[in-house]
């Protein structure tokens, strides 16, 4: 059973919480268009529950790794992903590499079972309210499951310096992101804080700031890195084109051709390590999950169960007869390609019939799937809560929740992961 987070929070007591927080000075804004964004207790998962969790998603992990092994094998299976010559290209610089740090989202069913409805492994968000919030609010009896997450992110990178050979002298990361949008600074100053804690300098800046040094690093602002992090979605520096018939194109729709041609420059003559790779446009394509489910016969006995367990079954929609899904409203949630945070996400049981049908008449072929609709459990305030497990390295290395009413989008509240110590009680609380 999931266990409870309080609500609704009290306005006063949220107050002198976010005063706290905003005093800390790592998290500048509790509150989101006024409404509180941060829980104010921690959510709390016995060892048991923890470990089914986790275990749940690094088997999908495992399933991800096998299918972008397969994928580089047999380059013709990647047709149904409909990939530009950029994004194919992206692909190609890593394959099948494709991971470092993803934040798989998991939810526990009404029926008790677990279900992932997608691993984020492009640029997971989140990790700043984990941490922090994991150490403001800190008690006996329990264990912050993010204590070790930035130690291992900043081992990974290393990890990756050391692939190339390059722990002979003092290294450098860079951090590239997009500069003009700040919700996720407090994360790229704790990596920061992190980086340099360990001995690294530390560089930020945006993908225009890339240029390629003497010794055939990539530089950023003028500083040659061992490493650049990617805080920057792989198909913002492909094409970008609409998922949706109606919708005007896109702003700044074509890749960024000269910044690409640098970061892939150094990293193909093993100068600069791209973390997370490239090769995540693939798997972070959620049509991906349509190939783990046509393709999962041809995955290990683990991949397979895990595709089958724990993965929602999952279609491209050109395969999903229209009246089928007419029919079947509630039994489907449509998701479009490279859409995030609950963006381009349609919950048949959560719209009416006409906006069901609009979206499916509007939805851009060979950019959407369908997939099966399961009833979350839902805690003592009838929200339900996404557990987000981070994966270092295909292994767990921390936890956030999420909780809300309806689909996960920006507006859900954010709480740290505490691992109880007590003994569980029999219905799975403590």
């Amino acid at each position: 059973m999931p266990s409870a987070l309080p609500m609704p929070i009290e306005a006063a007591d949220y107050a002198a919480f976010a005063m706290r927080v905003i005093a800390d000075g790592w998290l500048p804004d509790p509150w989101l268009e006024g409404a509180p964004r941060l829980a104010p207790t921690p959510h709390v998962l016995t060892p048991a529950s923890a470990a089914r969790f986790c275990t749940a998603a690094e088997g999908v992990a495992l399933a991800h790794d096998e299918l972008c092994r397969l994928l580089a094998a047999e380059p013709d299976l990647l047709e149904p992903l409909n990939l530009q010559p950029v994004q194919q290209a992206l692909w190609w610089s890593s394959a099948p590499a494709w991971h470092g740090l993803a934040r798989a989202d998991v939810f526990e069913t009404a029926q008790g079972g677990i279900q992932i409805c997608e691993l984020n492994c492009d640029t997971p968000t989140g990790i700043a309210e984990s941490v922090v919030l994991g150490r403001l609010l800190a008690a006996p009896g329990g264990a912050d499951a993010n204590q070790t997450l930035l130690d291992r992110w900043v081992a990974l990178l290393r990890r990756a310096a050391s692939a190339r050979g390059k722990l002979d002298r003092s290294l450098t990361a860079g951090l590239v992101w997009p500069t003009e949008q700040t919700e996720d600074m407090p994360m790229l100053l704790l990596w920061r804080a992190a980086l340099e804690d360990a001995g690294w300098r530390v560089v930020d800046g945006s993908p225009f700031n890339l240029g390629l040094g003497a010794d055939g690093r990539a530089t950023l602002l003028g500083t040659a890195c061992d490493v650049v992090v990617r805080h920057y979605k792989t198909d913002w520096w492909a094409e970008r084109r609409p998922a949706w018939r109606d919708e005007p194109p896109v702003p700044d729709s074509e890749p960024l051709l000269e910044p690409l041609r640098v970061l892939l420059e150094a990293e193909a003559a093993g100068a600069t390590t791209i973390v997370n790779p490239m090769g995540a446009i693939v798997p972070q394509n959620k049509r991906f999950l349509a190939l783990l489910w046509r393709h999962r016969d041809r995955l290990s006995e683990a991949g397979r169960r895990a595709v089958e367990t724990w993965i929602p079954p999952t279609e491209l929609l050109e395969d999903v007869p229209a009246a089928t899904l007419l029919a079947e409203q509630a039994a489907w949630v449509l998701k479009s390609d490279y859409g995030c945070e609950g963006d381009e996400v349609v919950v048949g049981a959560e719209v009416t019939a006409e906006v069901w049908q609009r979206a499916l008449e509007q939805a851009v072929p060979g950019r959407w799937v369908a997939q099966r609709w399961f009833e979350a459990a839902r805690n003592a305030a009838g929200e339900q809560v996404n557990l987000g497990v981070y994966l270092i390295g295909g292994e767990a290395a921390g936890l956030l929740a999420r909780r809300s009413r309806q689909a996960t989008d920006q507006r859900a509240v954010m709480a740290t992961v505490q691992i109880a110590n007590a003994q569980e009680e029999p219905d799975g609380r403590s």
